[in-house]
């Protein structure tokens, strides 16, 4: 049965839809099995808060049984007020999805480093599998979607010279702990949609670098595209599996050099 069970029917096939997309994902590239455990990392923004609404709803129809819990980071920097926190709880409560609040500092173990969204995104996930570990955990939600995986494969290309992207599931620790998106396959639209007929009780941290974001500017990027090409975010999501290694430079024997300045120059010497 459905944790909202008042949605007129046009709300309800809306959310019928967000949780089958999720489920589309998740079957994609094989998340959950039976029995699992999984911690949703929760941030108090839509997207997590949207992802807990699609793996609760799941369960009351797909035959695969599981178990979610929430994990609550409160940075000590700025603090969520008590009234916002009992709110998700609340929200959470509803959806049978057990939930815990957590005080951390943004700065835990990278006080030697200048502060930007990488720190802050390691400390998070620090946080979680260190939690994860404590409860017997091995599997941990986060509420990234399509697009964020888009921005991040350029971001990835644009300023640390490298071709990656944000897996879909990606394993830590020799395999002992997974992170999974479940809304890989859900644009940020959908979820738009999603909070439009569900309310979702979204608080936000007040970010000291919120408006020097690269993120910002890649979304800035995309969109230009996109008035080209109305097919650009779907080449960037497709790309990472559709690779031609006779374009990349193992073709030519560059082995493992990181950069062609790196690579070393063929040894002609011994030949006639």
């Amino acid at each position: 049965m459905s944790r909202f069970p008042d949605l007129s029917p046009a709300a309800a096939r809306r959310l019928n839809l967000f949780a089958k997309k999720t489920g589309r994902g998740i079957n994609r590239f094989r998340m959950i099995d039976p029995g699992d455990r999984i911690l949703i990392g929760v941030s108090g923004g839509k997207d997590s808060l949207a992802l807990c609404v699609a793996l609760a709803e799941r369960l009351a129809w797909v035959p695969v049984r599981y178990h979610c819990e929430a994990l609550i980071i409160d940075w000590t920097e700025q603090p969520t007020p008590p009234e916002h926190l009992e709110r998700v709880r609340a929200f959470l409560d509803r959806l049978e999805i057990p939930s815990r609040v957590i005080a951390s500092s943004f700065y835990a173990m990278s006080r030697d480093r200048p502060f930007n969204c990488y720190i802050c995104s390691r400390n998070r996930k620090r946080i979680l599998f260190r939690e994860a570990e404590k409860l017997g955990i091995s599997k941990i939600a986060l509420g990234h979607h399509r697009d964020d995986i888009i921005e991040t494969t350029l971001m990835n290309l644009f300023f640390r010279g490298e071709f990656s992207t944000m897996m879909p599931v990606q394993e830590f620790f020799e395999g002992r702990m997974r992170i999974i998106r479940p809304l890989c396959e859900v644009e940020e639209r959908d979820i738009d949609r999603l909070s439009a007929v569900i309310e979702l009780p979204v608080f936000s941290v007040d970010c000291p670098r919120k408006d020097q974001s690269r993120r910002l500017l890649i979304k800035q990027l995309i969109r230009q595209a996109r008035r080209v090409n109305r097919h650009v975010k779907e080449n960037l999501y497709n790309a990472p599996w559709r690779i031609n290694a006779a374009y990349l430079p193992t073709a030519l024997g560059a082995g493992t050099a990181r950069t062609l300045s790196e690579a070393a120059e063929p040894d002609y010497s011994e030949q006639a």
